[in-house]
């Protein structure tokens, strides 16, 4: 796995297993943690984490940027109607 991930995708690339059990056991944990490869962690299935998780990034975005995406909202629009539906410079 890790000669061919280096040959084709470079230094720069995370893992992802199915979270299958024999999959994340200590051994394997232990096994990609010794070669140093990262593992993309899945999300959580708890509705409530979810939920939490969602609020935080949303809380984490600055006013200044929510409000320029809210300001910018009547051009945007605008601009579909002109295109008729088309694609838009954003």
């Amino acid at each position: 796995m890790r000669p061919w991930a280096r040959a084709n995708l470079g230094r720069s690339w995370v893992f992802q297993q199915d979270n299958d059990p024999k999959h994340t056991s200590g051994h394997f944990a232990n096994w990609f943690r010794r070669r140093r490869v990262d593992l993309l962690e899945w999300p959580t299935s708890n509705a409530n984490q979810k939920f939490a998780q969602l609020e935080a990034a949303w809380k984490s975005i600055p006013m200044t940027v929510v409000q320029t995406l809210l300001d910018s909202m009547p051009r945007r629009c605008q601009a579909v109607i002109d295109a008729k539906g088309y694609p838009t410079k954003y």
